[in-house]
């Protein structure tokens, strides 16, 4: 049996942030988010987050995340005394506790199966993870003997100068055998310059110690300010980045490009500079994507085309090009083959196969059939100060520039709008309709 705790109770004083540490945003989920996922394929039967900081706020986002057990750390002096919480919930528990801190993001999940099943073939009472780096200052020192076995480890402020010479680091990540922890658990003592209960003093109590060394030391980057919040993210993103490079997409000029993990590209996309990728998007083979894009939540299907334009929540069939300056807003749904120029909104609306509307307008709760020809300036007027009303056009139809169409209002098929005409009626199927007043000009001499 394995249980997964997730210390998640800390202030993150450093970050100079209202949000709690473990809620900063990383490549679009929160740090807690990615550590509960890098651990989900062991299939824990239990998963309990030490909370304490803002402790409501960080359950409440974290509600959807079902089964998760929260325990309450409140006040904290330390690792050893998160731990410590733990000691009545798994009361009973006989299996393996594998102890994640909600601060480190980067592990692979491979990693942590790693880990878990070298310290059950082992044996040992406790395994943890190790990394050597080349700036070790801040990790605590692992003591360790060749065959992997570990008597200590130290803390950084706790260290003398020769100990800190050792570059071989705690990682903060473990594998125990619950029943001897809890056995030790209440023996931790707090002489220490921080005056906390430390869980690393455990690994001292516990028989046998081995330590298992990370081959990718980013793996167990921690993030205790801004910078290293920002460093991780470029591992992060450098990760995606070779990984759908691998997989068949272009990008020419990577660095400048940012991925969700949620993104999924087909084959032959070229990815051009300063283009991200937020949420759950499809980008399907043969797309073409920026340069100056972003796409969120949305799905695009082959050989589709977008070029400085800003894409939410929209659904994007095969062919059609976008842009520039294009912004396409939730629930719009453009059919095969349309074209949406340049400063054209789009939101809440369903475009049919091949409709264009290449210019300067806004297209607001609306349904437009096949082959419909929006003019230039045309403004669906769906907004009447209290509710929303949409508008329909028949396949074919077109309008004129500066056309203003007041819903509720429906145009038949093949329907012609007059340029500068404001519409407040229904048009039934191929009829021209205009509404202008009648254009006056006076001489200024008479």
């Amino acid at each position: 049996m394995l249980a997964v705790a997730v210390l998640a109770a800390g202030k993150g004083t450093r970050m100079k942030s209202d949000l709690p540490k473990v809620l900063q945003p990383l490549a679009g989920s929160t740090l807690v988010e990615r550590v509960l996922a890098s651990c989900e394929h062991l299939h824990p039967e239990r998963r309990l987050l030490i909370v304490g900081h803002q402790a409501e706020r960080v359950e409440s986002t974290l509600a959807a995340h079902h089964g998760l057990e929260f325990v309450l750390q409140q006040p904290q002096h330390g690792t050893g005394h998160a731990v410590q919480q733990l000691l009545e919930p798994l009361q009973g528990f006989k299996g393996q506790l594998l102890v994640l801190n909600g601060d480190v993001p980067l592990l692979r999940p491979e990693t942590l199966e790693q880990l878990l099943e070298q310290h059950r073939r082992s044996g040992a009472a406790v395994t943890l993870l190790s990394a050597r780096l080349s700036d070790p200052s801040g990790y605590g020192r692992v003591v360790a003997a060749a065959n992997g076995a570990v008597s200590a480890i130290i803390e950084h402020r706790d260290c003398s100068a020769e100990q800190r010479l050792n570059n071989l680091t705690n990682a903060g990540i473990y594998c125990f055998d619950w029943p001897q922890l809890a056995a030790v658990l209440p023996r931790l003592a707090s002489d220490n310059d921080q005056g906390e209960l430390y869980l690393t003093d455990t690994i001292a109590m516990l028989s046998p110690a081995m330590h298992l060394e990370v081959a990718d030391a980013d793996e167990i980057n921690g993030i205790n300010d801004r910078l290293q919040l920002a460093q991780c993210e470029a591992v992060l993103q450098e990760r995606l980045r070779r990984h759908w490079m691998a997989e068949g997409v272009s990008f020419t000029d990577p660095l400048s490009c940012t991925l969700s993990e949620g993104t999924r590209f087909g084959r032959d996309v070229v990815v051009e500079p300063q283009c991200h990728f937020r949420g759950v998007n499809t980008i399907a083979a043969g797309c073409r994507i920026g340069p100056g894009s972003l796409i969120e939540n949305s799905r695009l299907e082959t050989g589709v085309e977008v070029l400085y334009s800003v894409l939410r929540d929209v659904e994007v069939e095969q062919n059609c090009v976008i842009g520039p300056y294009a912004q396409l807003r939730a629930g719009a749904q453009l059919g095969a083959g349309s074209r949406i120029g340049n400063f054209v909104e789009v939101k809440n609306s369903r475009l049919g196969a091949g409709v264009k509307a290449n210019h300067l307008s806004y297209l607001g709760d609306a349904d437009l059939g096949a082959g419909v020809n929006v003019g230039a300036g045309t403004i669906t007027a769906n907004y009447d100060g209290v509710r929303k009303h949409r508008t329909a056009i028949g396949a074919g139809s077109k309008t004129g520039a500066n056309s203003t169409l007041v819903a509720p209002i429906r145009l038949g098929e093949n329907v012609t709008v007059a340029a500068g005409s404001t519409l407040t009626d229904d048009v039934p199927a191929g009829a021209l309709a205009f509404g202008r007043a009648r254009q006056v000009v006076k001489d200024r001499r008479g």
